[in-house]
């Protein structure tokens, strides 16, 4: 957040005036749009923000657009407007799941220029699949038709805790071969090999925290507290508070598919009685294989639904109750506006369950505003998380100060 207006000037997070990076961060969100604005939201001179616009126009982050509404009272000529120019650089991301990945190529914008899917199995382990990561890059840039030397970042989504100070997994269940691992340094050196592109900053992050925040910053920006639930191989939930990620003292937050619930099956982690256990989507691929139904993953399960199996749709629905049950007590802490339920079980029956047994077990009062909804963006929606959180690490105002001064700019 940049400062507020003051009579001595708003002032940046490093204690002094409005910086290059503070009018950066205005225009970008709107706020303060042309010259005359941003003198006013800042209390710098017009002299002070030309300069630093300058250095903003000179790096190529912003541009001239059409003229805009007249600055002064008195009239005259209409203000020239700024726009964020989000045709200098392009960002790389990948969602990881346990036996497919998603890769794009995105506009500092969040438009999806070049994307493929395909089979990348993570218990091959973090070498072999980020270096498979690092050739799907290079042949989306080639698809996109953009540079490598024109990617500012890339953004990781992968389905276990992360520490988003080291950006690595932290105990992860169903990432067999990657707790600690350098996943940073690795996909790093994957985009050098595969492009000849210089190391370019890299980004990690749980993949339902990504998918919250894709959700949250296209469809429900102005919801200060919005939670997500993906349920496919596993169950995990993303939480956005006041526009930033929750993500507890080492990246634990949100895993809420080890609740303990009950039941005695034996869950992936080791123990029994997970939530995941019971009500996730390979919970339910095994309940139908043990009934005679073909299913192995939580895909195979969104297929069935997708056709109208009634067994898929029954089992559907009793494991949205499960997860509604603990999602009773996850609203009632959190009085979150949005409840968004993502992942391969998104849908009808698993959200008719999960209402089920939420409006039953929460309290009136958290429930009377909530809105239970399933995703927009679908399978893109940590891609465009992973999107936003590179873009908002490399333009938040002090890194803008520090980028712009090693461009000698």
């Amino acid at each position: 957040m940049t400062g507020r207006p003051g009579r001595t000037g708003t002032t940046s997070r490093s204690g002094g005036q409005a910086g290059a990076g503070d009018l950066l961060e205005l225009v970008r969100s709107g706020r303060a749009v042309t010259r005359g604005a941003l003198q006013r939201a800042t209390g710098l001179s017009r002299a002070t923000v030309g300069q630093r616009l300058d250095r903003l126009f000179r790096a190529g982050w912003l541009r001239e657009g059409a003229g805009g509404p007249v600055d002064s009272p008195l009239g005259g000529r209409p203000a020239i407007t700024l726009e964020f120019d989000d045709s200098h650089a392009v960002v790389l991301a990948a969602d990881l799941d346990t036996r497919h990945a998603r890769a794009a190529v995105l506009t500092l914008t969040g438009e999806i220029l070049a994307e493929h899917a395909g089979t990348l199995v993570v218990e091959d382990g973090p070498e072999a699949v980020l270096g498979e990561l690092g050739h799907w890059f290079a042949e989306l840039l080639t698809k996109a038709g953009q540079p490598a030397a024109g990617v500012c970042g890339m953004g990781l989504a992968v389905p276990g805790p992360v520490d988003s100070g080291t950006g690595r997994v932290v105990q992860p269940p169903i990432m067999p071969g990657w707790d600690g691992y350098d996943i940073t340094g690795r996909l790093s050196r994957a985009f050098t090999e595969h492009t000849g592109a210089p190391a370019v900053p890299v980004l990690v992050d749980n993949d339902a925290n990504l998918m919250a925040l894709g959700e949250q910053r296209t469809g429900h920006p102005d919801c200060p507290a919005f939670v997500l639930v993906k349920v496919s191989t596993g169950i995990g939930a993303g939480v956005v508070v006041d526009g930033s990620v929750y993500r507890g003292l080492d990246g634990g937050a949100g895993d809420i598919g080890h609740i303990r619930v009950g039941a005695d099956a034996l869950c992936r982690c080791g123990s029994y009685g997970c939530l995941a256990a019971v009500a996730s989507g390979g919970a339910v691929a095994r309940r139908l294989a043990e009934s005679g139904v073909p299913a192995a993953s939580g895909s195979d399960v969104r297929d069935l639904l997708a056709a109208g199996h009634p067994g898929a749709a029954a089992l559907a629905r009793e494991a949205g109750r499960r997860v509604g049950d603990v999602l009773a007590t996850v609203v009632t802490l959190l009085n979150p506006g949005v409840l968004m339920i993502a992942g391969d079980l998104a849908g009808t029956p698993f959200l008719t369950g999960v209402r089920e047994l939420l409006y039953q077990r929460a309290l009136p009062r958290s429930t009377a505003h909530l809105d239970v909804v399933v995703s927009r963006l679908g399978e893109r929606a940590a891609l465009i998380g992973a999107g936003a959180m590179v873009v908002e690490h490399l333009y938040a105002p002090a890194r803008v100060e520090e980028r712009l001064a090693a461009m000698g700019v």
